[in-house]
């Protein structure tokens, strides 16, 4: 017969336990904790601005060229795919800054909705592209907390 070995850390319900937290490794994980949280809001500003930036850049460089006689397609094509790098900037602000499951999900549809827009596109990437579309869509609306917007 196997000899039994007596365990107090398990005589308390099967959990090891590394003693109490001291004073200072509360400080130090307090510290630590606001300034990435500071880091973290000053990345999501500095992206916020430049998507204003860029929207400002679009709107006065890029819709006067859908009025000259040009390539009118893809001038369009031009406008549409800066339109969502500008809405991957601002989700990609708001999910540094909440840390929430929709901003990154809506990050990711943002991004894969601007490649399906690019004009040198297979159909297999654009039919694999709008599955995965598809399928965040279906994720966002059934699966995510809180009613999708």
């Amino acid at each position: 017969m196997a000899e039994e070995v007596d365990r107090p850390d398990e005589a308390e319900g099967g959990k090891a336990e590394g003693g109490a937290e001291t004073a200072l490794e509360r400080a130090i994980n307090h510290r630590m904790g606001d300034a990435i949280h500071l880091f973290l809001s000053l990345l999501s500003i500095l992206i916020i601005a430049a998507a204003v930036l860029a929207t400002y850049e679009t709107l006065v460089r890029d819709f006067p060229k859908l009025l000259a006689p040009s390539d009118e397609y893809k001038v369009l094509q031009d406008i549409i795919s800066n339109i969502l790098l500008i809405a991957i900037a601002a989700e990609l602000g708001l999910l540094l800054l909440f840390h929430r499951t929709s901003a990154a999900v809506e990050v990711i549809i943002f991004v894969i909705a601007r490649k399906i827009v690019s004009p040198n596109l297979s159909s297999l990437d654009l039919l694999l592209g709008v599955a995965a579309l598809a399928g965040l869509l279906i994720a966002r609306f059934y699966y995510l907390p809180g009613r999708p917007k």
